[in-house]
C-alpha cells in the first residue's frame, strides 16, 4: 500500500512539475503561424461615442473546413446599441456539459455586431479542454458579423445554438460593448494564454459584466461547462423572458431559422423569434 501511494505521490509531483515548466517555457504571443479564420486581428479606434473596426470578419462557409476569406470596416455609435444578446452552443458531441458563449449588440439602425472569446488557432490545431489547462493557445476576441459567427456553428457544425435577449438597458449594453473591445485592443499588445478553467469564452464575458456591475454573476459551475450558462443566466434574472428553461430553449433556438435565411441580407433580424 505503501508503494502503490508512494508512486501516486510521484505522478502528482511529475505532473506538477510538468505544468511548472510549461508555465515557464510558453509564453503568449501573436507571431505565430495562425490558422486563416484567425490570423487577423480586428484594429479598433474609440473616439468619444464612436467606434472604428477594421477587420469584422465577415467569412462564408462552404463546411467547417472550407470557406471564403472577407473582412470589412465599420463605424458605429456607441449609443446606437440598443440591447445584447447571449449565444449558447452545447457541443454536440461532447456529453459532459461543454459549449461556447458569445455575445452581440444590437445597434438602432440594424446591424448586429458579435464578440466571441476563443482559442487564437495554430495551422492544424483543434480544441482539446486538457490542452487548454496546459497553456497550449492563446486568447482572441473574434470580432464578428453574426452570418459568420452564428451561421459556421449553426449551419455547419450543426450544433445547437440558442439566441437569448439579455435584460438591460441600452446605457449598460454599451458599456459592455466598450469594455469588451478595450479587452480586444489590450490583446493586441499584451497577449494572453487562453485557460479553459479560468480564461475561457464564459468567464470573460463574466468579469465584463462583474466589472461594471460588481457580482452581477455571481461564480457557477456553468463556467467551466456552460451548456447549461442559459439556465443559470435565466435563474439570476439576466435573459429577457419569463419561459420557462426548456420553452426559452425551443424560443430562442436559431439553427432552423439560420438555415433557411443564411444568404439573406437580413439574416440576423429573421433568425431572431
Amino acid at each position: 500500500m505503501k508503494k502503490i501511494i508512494t508512486r501516486i505521490g510521484l505522478f502528482i509531483i511529475s505532473i506538477l512539475i510538468a505544468y511548472t515548466l510549461l508555465v515557464i517555457v510558453r509564453r503568449p504571443s501573436n507571431d505565430r503561424n495562425w490558422n486563416t479564420d484567425q490570423a487577423i486581428l480586428p484594429i479598433i479606434t474609440i473616439d468619444g461615442d464612436t467606434v472604428d473596426i477594421k477587420n469584422i470578419r465577415n467569412f462564408t462557409y462552404q463546411s467547417t473546413t472550407e470557406y471564403t476569406p472577407n473582412y470589412y470596416d465599420a463605424t458605429y455609435n456607441i449609443s446606437d446599441i440598443t440591447r445584447v444578446w447571449f449565444a449558447v452552443e452545447p457541443f454536440l458531441q461532447n456529453k459532459i456539459g461543454a459549449a461556447h458563449t458569445l455575445v452581440s449588440f444590437e445597434f438602432r439602425d440594424g446591424r448586429y455586431l458579435a464578440i466571441s472569446v476563443e482559442i487564437r488557432k495554430e495551422v492544424g490545431e483543434l480544441f482539446s479542454p486538457l490542452k487548454g489547462i496546459l497553456r497550449n493557445y492563446e486568447l482572441m476576441y473574434v470580432i464578428a458579423d453574426e452570418r459568420d459567427v452564428l451561421g459556421l456553428r449553426a449551419i455547419h457544425r450543426k450544433d445547437d445554438v440558442y439566441l437569448y435577449p439579455i435584460k438591460t438597458t441600452p446605457e449598460r449594453a454599451q458599456r459592455l460593448f466598450v469594455s469588451m473591445l478595450t479587452r480586444a485592443q489590450q490583446l493586441q499588445q499584451y497577449p494572453e494564454i487562453y485557460n479553459t478553467i479560468a480564461n475561457n469564452c464564459t468567464t470573460n464575458i463574466a468579469a465584463h459584466v462583474n466589472e461594471l456591475f460588481p457580482e452581477r454573476i455571481p461564480w457557477d459551475n456553468s463556467f467551466l461547462l456552460p451548456k447549461s450558462a442559459d439556465e443559470y443566466a435565466l435563474s439570476i434574472g439576466l435573459l429577457d423572458t419569463d419561459l420557462p428553461i426548456e420553452k426559452a430553449r425551443k424560443k430562442y433556438h436559431i439553427n432552423e431559422r439560420a438555415m433557411q435565411f443564411e444568404t439573406d441580407p437580413l439574416f440576423s433580424q429573421k433568425i431572431r423569434p
